[in-house]
């Protein structure tokens, strides 16, 4: 039901889209304002990414759904009315579509961090591909019935429509019986999950990859979007129709991609499907600088869509099996935040770039910079999500104490003593860097590892955590894979207990 509900919804995202470049030709029809449009929409995840990551991981997922649809329902509704009185200026259109980006920067970590809690993680690659078969089904049908009823009703009724559309969204998710999370802690605090967040992401090297690597190419993919309108009206003299059968183009493709994209992976290995991908699009991107044919341009862009949906599914599917649950919104709002922060920001800088050189000269340069950010990404490489299981391990008993502290009470310091054998020093060291990076991922702020110099082999690991509700939070967040690394680590040890844990709380 959300995923019929959603290909609704993303039908008259893709017939506004179509509307508000095709209105900003009419009402300014330079090169730099026909991107801004992009810009405008992608520009509010800079602003309110993370906090809505954040948002999504500490309150009610399905609550927050309601009320950033209901925001974009509000907003779009209104563009619609003052389009229709006539009241629609270049700074109005920027405006609204920066408020209805709003809307949908604070919907989109919520929104893909409830796949996971709808289906198995062994069907979360054919989810994530499902829900990219519906968006792409919608820029299949959306542009072209965007263009279509732009030609017949005006820009204004394409904008109401695309208001009506989130309703359906609404209603499913009102009937959506989330099952409550219950845990013993009280909840974060934003600031404090947000800074939980961004430490994750820096001492997380599978999740850097795919940050690096998307926002290599989006940089310079998102010329090929912005700068779309303006070759289907001035190079190649198309009407709203015509730039509509080009954009739906690129959706069937992206649906054949992800018709295609199962096969794919079983017969290809990752990183080469992605730089294959990124060759298409590059590819894809070229011939729009140069095509002159209708035709073959959208058979371009068919094969640009191919590429476009197994990037997009590949780097989102990535991003999901490379967290844990309790960051897992956060963490797709940082790659939300490196996404759309690259579309505004490409979009802005391919505009200035035709402005200036002109069109074919901006779609040269972003296919170049597609193929050299691929060989300069090349050491960052993506990991398969086979063999890691980031379940909650509940491995780590809970401390003893006489007086139990307040929730608020730290800063907390913890050390565990270590006996090791002289001759294992180099090898015990390098498996506490792997614990290092656990540690600081889940909530330390500082960490060390002493040895003493009266006892060659004792050696103490320390770290400070910001509270005793945090961390406490780091029991709940050690993961199987991480309980692995912290079993290598202690099978250097070699005195008769096992290493001896303390619990310091701020004095």
């Amino acid at each position: 039901m959300l995923w019929m509900a959603t290909v609704v919804s993303n039908v008259g995202t893709w017939m506004h889209s179509v509307g508000a470049a095709w209105l900003m030709t009419s009402l300014a029809a330079s090169p730099i304002m026909v991107a801004l449009v992009q810009a405008a929409t992608s520009l509010p995840v800079l602003f309110v990414g993370l906090p809505a990551g954040a948002l999504a991981d500490i309150v009610d997922r399905r609550q927050l759904l309601l009320w950033t649809q209901g925001w974009m329902l509000v907003t779009a509704a209104a563009l619609g009315v003052v389009t229709l009185v006539g009241g629609t200026t270049p700074r109005a259109l920027l405006t609204l579509s920066f408020a209805l980006g709003w809307g949908a920067a604070m919907n989109a970590p919520a929104w893909q961090a409830i796949v996971p809690e709808l289906v198995p993680r062994s069907e979360l690659s054919a989810a994530v591909a499902l829900n990219g078969v519906g968006v792409n089904m919608a820029r299949a049908v959306g542009p072209a019935l965007g263009g279509l009823l732009i030609a017949t009703m005006g820009t204004g009724a394409v904008f109401l429509l695309n208001a009506a559309s989130f309703l359906g969204v609404m209603v499913v998710l009102y009937r959506w019986q989330r099952p409550p999370s219950a845990s013993p802690l009280p909840p974060e605090h934003v600031l404090g999950a947000m800074r939980a967040g961004m430490r994750y992401v820096r001492y997380a090297p599978a999740l850097d990859a795919v940050l690096m690597r998307v926002g290599s190419f989006i940089l310079c993919g998102t010329a090929l979007w912005a700068l779309l309108p303006l070759v289907a009206q001035q190079a190649l003299g198309l009407s709203a129709i015509g730039y509509g059968v080009l954009l739906g183009c690129l959706g069937l493709g992206a649906i054949a991609g992800a018709v295609l994209l199962p096969s794919i992976r079983q017969r290809v290995a990752l990183n080469i499907l992605v730089a294959g991908a990124t060759g298409l699009f590059a590819v894809a991107t070229l011939s729009l600088a140069y095509g002159q044919h209708v035709v073959l341009l959208s058979a371009a862009m068919m094969a640009g869509g191919v590429a476009w949906m197994v990037l997009m599914s590949t780097f989102n599917v990535a991003v999901q099996t490379a967290v844990p649950a309790w960051v897992r919104a956060r963490a797709l709002a940082v790659y939300t935040l490196v996404f759309q922060g690259g579309m505004a920001a490409g979009s802005a800088v391919w505009g200035v770039i035709a402005t200036h050189l002109g069109i074919p000269m901006a779609l040269l340069g972003a296919a170049l910079g597609l193929l050299v950010g691929l060989i300069a990404m090349g050491r960052y490489r993506l990991q398969s999500a086979e063999g890691v299981d980031l379940t909650p391990s509940l491995h780590v008993h809970e401390p003893v104490v006489v007086r139990q502290p307040h929730p608020e009470d730290g800063p907390v310091l913890v050390l565990v003593e270590y006996r090791i054998a002289p001759e294992h020093t180099h090898e015990f060291v390098r498996a506490m860097r792997a614990v290092c990076r656990v540690r600081r991922r889940d909530g330390a702020i500082r960490w060390g590892l002493f040895g003493d110099t009266a006892d060659l082999g004792r050696y103490m690991e320390t770290f400070v955590v910001a509270s005793w509700a945090e961390h406490m939070r780091q029991h709940e967040r050690m993961t199987v894979m991480d309980r692995e690394v912290q079993n290598r680590a202690s099978a250097f040890h070699i005195g008769e207990a096992p290493p001896v844990v303390s619990h310091f709380v701020s004095a």
